[in-house]
């Protein structure tokens, strides 16, 4: 089925003005219908999985304090996935002071949300801190060199360090909540959250240790039980991405980075 069908199928009547491819990944093709509507199409169409995408934003959206992808049709055996375009641009792409509360707040709705209700939605991700660490080590070497020489023994302190005690209990979270999946407006009000492709039931204090990697001290979690492992998912993740922005030539990402430094590794 192509994005014309699949639209027709979706919402008879809409006359489709236009259709801009927007993305394409692995597994899927993204296109923009109208500059309104966003259809997903999986190159290798998995009925289950589209239902189960669609179920898990459904809930979403319905506990989100701000925007997040809300499923206008699904046409589950086609692999495909209509949702409202949301207003704002990537927070990686858009140099605005953003408060991280909006953030905060997601992430608390999220976490209370009782983990029978995400039960065949998502996949529990509990990796523990020491090989968080034991990464952060490998991927060290492919990053040194572009550390500013006053950070390179603070990191490397860092990584010679046992992590914090795991955490013992799993919430309901984004699980990849960066400022690239993060929409603003010009003001730097969050307009929207995407990509929920990685939501899992996860140590809270992971999406917390992002927004602090990417929105500095604002965002530390004042809760001493979260704090220490949000700081150290902040610290392994800001070599992960800078070696990735290193990698796939995505200078947005190796700035973000290294700006970051200073608040994790403080001098």
């Amino acid at each position: 089925m192509d994005v014309r069908s699949a639209v027709a199928a979706g919402q008879p009547g809409l006359g489709v003005e236009s259709v801009v491819l927007v993305g394409e990944g692995v597994d899927h093709f993204a296109y923009e219908i109208n500059n309104d509507l966003i259809v997903r199409m999986s190159k290798a169409p998995d009925p289950e999985q589209t239902d189960r995408e669609a179920r898990l934003l459904t809930l979403v959206a319905e506990v989100s304090p701000v925007p997040v992808p809300t499923p206008v049709f699904v046409l589950a055996e086609q692999g495909c996935l209509a949702y409202r375009k949301l207003a704002g641009t990537p927070l990686l792409d858009l140099a605005v002071p953003v408060h991280p509360a909006a953030l905060t707040g997601l992430l608390a709705a999220l976490h209370a949300v009782p983990a029978a209700r995400v039960e065949g939605l998502v996949e529990v991700d509990d990796l523990p801190l020491a090989e968080w660490l034991r990464e952060a080590v490998a991927t060290y070497p492919a990053v040194a060199g572009d550390l500013p020489a006053p950070f390179r023994g603070r990191v490397e302190a860092f990584l010679d360090t046992a992590p914090p005690p795991d955490g013992d209990t799993l919430v309901f979270s984004h699980n990849d909540l960066g400022i690239e999946h993060v929409l603003v407006d010009a003001a730097g009000e969050v307009t929207g959250v995407i990509d929920w492709s990685d939501a899992a039931l996860v140590d809270p204090a992971c999406d917390l240790g992002r927004l602090f990697r990417d929105l500095g001290p604002a965002a530390l979690p004042g809760d001493p039980s979260l704090r220490d492992r949000a700081v150290f998912y902040a610290r392994c993740g800001v070599l992960e991405d800078l070696a990735y922005g290193l990698e796939a030539g995505r200078i947005k990402y190796v700035e973000k980075s290294l700006r970051a430094l200073g608040w994790l590794f403080p001098l």
